[in-house]
């Protein structure tokens, strides 16, 4: 929530200052990077719904919870970035066809470079955190302030080659800012998707069944799953323990595992451990399940 505050003002301040430009130099670039930064204030607004739905206690309807609420906001930030690349891919053609002047170019070009420092300097902010605290939505919101940051550097170049005596040069530089904001836009989908799909980095599976297999009491360990719940990550992990262990001890046992777990693996909130005896070679203690699975 400190994130999508302090990236809110950064940004509105910044398009605050491009707008007085904007005003008497008559730049369409500019103008249409000014409503670049507004939009990307304003994803922080479902990204903020989304942090303060995901506080909410679990109910029975919403048995985890309402940590979800932030791949929703991250979808809706996708989306945000899709139409930032389709508006700049329209207009950097549209001024291809028909290039208009630009007065006070030094000030447009001061107006973009504050511009590209501020979303800059926000995408940094709200990769690193979302990165530190595990929010893909977070993530996405940062890679969409990087998008705009490359919208004002479209319009530094422009006015730079528009001062050259090239007007032409702001269309064609638009439209490779529209390419590069198309792979910003596949980052940011890969990420949400690998989150809706529940994927997790392999390196963290491995490392769960390291842990696992030193605590004390566990045999082997089984199945390992981890997902994502919002920015908590929870797991579902299956051990096998001696058969000789009373119910307490086995339980014990699993809750050392589960305790063990939440310490060394980050962001990890809860595991369901389920433990297994380790019975005589060929015995099958899930028989009953076969059919199930």
């Amino acid at each position: 929530m400190r994130v999508l505050a302090v990236s809110f003002a950064v940004l509105m301040v910044t398009a605050a200052v491009q707008a007085v430009i904007v005003v008497f130099s008559g730049s369409v670039a500019l103008l249409g990077d000014t409503l670049h930064n507004v939009a990307d204030a304003l994803t922080a607004l479902p990204l903020a719904i989304a942090f303060s739905l995901g506080r909410r206690a679990a109910t029975r309807r919403f048995t985890y919870g309402y940590g979800r609420a932030e791949d929703l906001a991250g979808i809706a930030i996708v989306l945000v970035i899709a139409a930032s690349a389709a508006l700049a891919g329209y207009e950097a053609a549209r001024r291809l066809v028909d290039p208009q002047e630009v007065r006070a170019l030094g000030w447009v070009a001061a107006a973009a470079v504050i511009g590209f420092a501020g979303n800059e300097w926000v995408a940094r902010y709200r990769i690193g955190v979302g990165r530190q605290i595990g929010s893909a939505a977070l993530v996405a919101d940062g890679l969409h302030a990087r998008t705009d940051a490359l919208t004002s550097l479209a319009v530094l170049l422009g006015a730079g080659g528009s001062a050259l005596g090239y007007p032409i040069a702001d269309p064609i530089v638009g439209l490779l800012i529209t390419a590069a904001i198309c792979l910003v836009l596949k980052d940011a989908a890969r990420e949400i998707y690998h989150r809706l799909m529940d994927a997790v980095d392999p390196a963290l599976v491995d490392h769960a069944e390291r842990v696992l297999a030193a605590t004390g009491g566990v045999r082997r360990v089984g199945s390992v799953r981890l997902r994502w719940v919002g920015h908590a990550l929870r797991a579902e992990v299956d051990i096998v323990v001696g058969e000789d262990l009373s119910l307490l001890q086995a339980h014990a046992v699993a809750v050392e595992a589960e305790h063990r777990l939440i310490h060394h693996l980050p962001r990890l909130s809860a595991a369901t451990v389920h433990a297994d005896p380790d019975g005589r070679e060929g015995a099958d203690h899930h028989a009953v399940l076969a059919g199930h699975r």
